[in-house]
């Protein structure tokens, strides 16, 4: 299927050698410490291994994706013949300039560089590199080899055939491709991540709840639906008509609360101008009847899940 470059062999590298892998392609790593790159290879047999043994891949398939894994000793072999490039450096403009600067000078014409930063945008950091049109921001969600989202986020002069290189690349890795239209730092899920951490800090800050029962709100509340659907189909699920009627009885109160600096949003614009047609076109108003019941037992079966891994209470 070809090879795939990944430079630097932390978790994260690690995480996206093992998606690579697994996907059937060659992965070459290379780091510039040689310890680093000596415990990766220790660490993802023990990763590969638990992945067998929950069933995500067949036990038998377990050393032939960890055979498909090479440490390299140098950018060079690292770089020779790669399609593709998954850089793994530090969350610094500097550092992330100096890496890229040196793989668009090794690497193949036209090979897609991107880099797994949490929140600096790709144009911070290439915009004078000559091969600018070949760098991106893929952005996995930590581990990578166990959460499926992945963040794709051109720059201005990102060419388009590049990112369609790395949508279809993370497709054949079974990713759940996220691409965003337009280029912002923090990118979409750490920024809804901060967002709901800035509020968790100031409740918890205030005395108002603990950080334990602050958890159960995610944990035994909201996440829960979240984990198989969004915040955007969760409210269009909790109306009958949908998320056009959500926003009509409760935006007031969620703008009452005052949380955060967008709290002049105009849900009720954005609605109309482009949600209510999306979720008509996804799931009708006549359809969420159905799709309440299908939401119902997805919840059931992991209320089930997370019953059979609590704690017996009878034991103390």
């Amino acid at each position: 299927m070809g090879k795939i470059a990944v430079i630097g062999c932390g978790l994260i590298g690690q995480g996206w050698a093992s998606v690579f892998a697994q996907a059937g392609y060659d992965v070459a790593m290379y780091d510039t410490s040689s310890q680093a790159a000596d415990r990766a290879i220790v660490s993802m047999q023990t990763r590969i291994s638990d992945m067998a043994e929950f069933d995500l891949i067949a036990a038998a398939d377990a050393p032939m994706i960890l055979n498909r894994i090479k440490i390299r000793p140098s950018i060079e072999q690292t770089l020779d013949g790669a399609v593709y490039i998954q850089e793994n450096g530090p969350e610094c403009v500097d550092t992330k300039k100096k890496i890229t600067e040196t793989l668009d000078a090794v690497a193949d014409e036209n090979v897609p560089i991107a880099s797994s930063t949490s929140g600096i945008s790709a144009s911070r950091y290439c915009e004078n590199i000559s091969g600018r049109h070949r760098c991106l921001v893929v952005h996995p969600i930590n581990p990578p080899h166990l959460i499926p989202a992945v963040e794709i986020v051109p720059t201005p002069w990102t060419a388009p055939e590049i990112v369609s290189a790395a949508k279809d690349l993370m497709i054949r890795c079974r990713r759940e491709t996220i691409v965003l239209k337009e280029e912002i730092d923090g990118f979409v899920v750490n920024r809804l991540q901060g967002a709901l951490l800035e509020e968790a800090f100031n409740l918890v800050g205030k005395g108002i709840v603990s950080a334990e029962d602050l958890d159960k709100a995610i944990c035994d509340g909201l996440g829960l639906r979240w984990s198989f659907m969004g915040p955007m189909q969760t409210i269009h699920l909790n109306a009958p008509g949908g998320i056009a009627q959500y926003v009509e009885r409760y935006a007031k109160m969620y703008r009452d609360f005052g949380i955060g600096a967008n709290d002049a949003t105009d849900w009720t614009s954005i609605v109309n101008d482009t949600l209510q047609d999306e979720f008509e076109n996804k799931t009708p108003v006549a359809e969420i009847p159905d799709a309440q019941l299908h939401r119902d037992r997805k919840l059931m079966a992991l209320l089930r899940h997370k019953a059979q891994d609590a704690p017996d209470p009878s034991i103390i």
